[in-house]
């Protein structure tokens, strides 16, 4: 079962609007089905994608045989682009949330238009750091809040970034109940954000 405890790199993750066009100028596009995989986790890193529409999860396997969550990534964001830095396979799996299209480029693209554009760069090393913060605050999380403190930061996490939430469960329910949450056409709605700012500081 999904960790509730995530960051969602929507808004964190995009490269300023030059580079990204510079550097997917030429990119193969593609397209994945709701529930399909991008890539696993130790599947060679062979180049990176750009989010164009759609909404992806990044996760990796945790040892009870569930997985936890690292980032949720709507458009404009980069994934993949940490193997094309070092080289390594992949470090997450990915997988679409809902139907997507994606813009791909290739690890000699990706260096040939860095060697061009240094700017690149820097752009990528500061969003990595973006990134680790993100996880590191995630991990936090996961170690001192409380499941409902959990659900509640996980909420205005997706509310902030993307508009509505993604997830379910008992406790969501309970928020509904008590009128901190409403669920509408399949999206729940924050009724009461400064209740859900509480719990997400417990």
């Amino acid at each position: 079962m999904a960790k509730p405890a995530l960051p969602t790199g929507g808004m964190l993750t995009a490269l300023p609007p030059e580079l990204l066009r510079g550097l997917f100028g030429k990119a193969r596009t593609s397209s994945l089905a709701a529930d399909q995989m991008l890539f696993l986790s130790g599947d060679p890193g062979d180049g990176c994608y750009r989010v164009d529409e759609g909404l992806l999860k990044v996760s990796v396997g945790a040892p009870d045989g569930g997985e936890r969550i690292l980032a949720i990534l709507g458009p404009g964001s980069i994934v993949g682009e940490l193997s094309m830095i070092d080289g390594a396979p992949r470090s997450a799996s990915v997988c679409a949330l809902r139907e997507s299209k994606l813009s791909f480029v290739s690890r000699a693209t990706f260096e040939a238009f860095s060697q061009a554009n240094p700017e690149l760069c820097r752009q990528v090393m500061t969003l990595l750091a973006r990134r680790l913060r993100d996880t590191n605050g995630a991990l936090a999380a996961t170690s001192f809040l409380s499941l409902k403190g959990r659900v509640a930061r996980a909420l205005l996490s997706l509310a902030e970034a993307f508009g509505h939430d993604v997830g379910g469960g008992r406790i969501l329910k309970d928020w509904t109940d008590h009128s901190l949450v409403s669920r509408l056409a399949g999206y729940y709605c924050l009724e009461n954000k400064k209740a859900i700012q509480r719990e997400a500081d417990m």
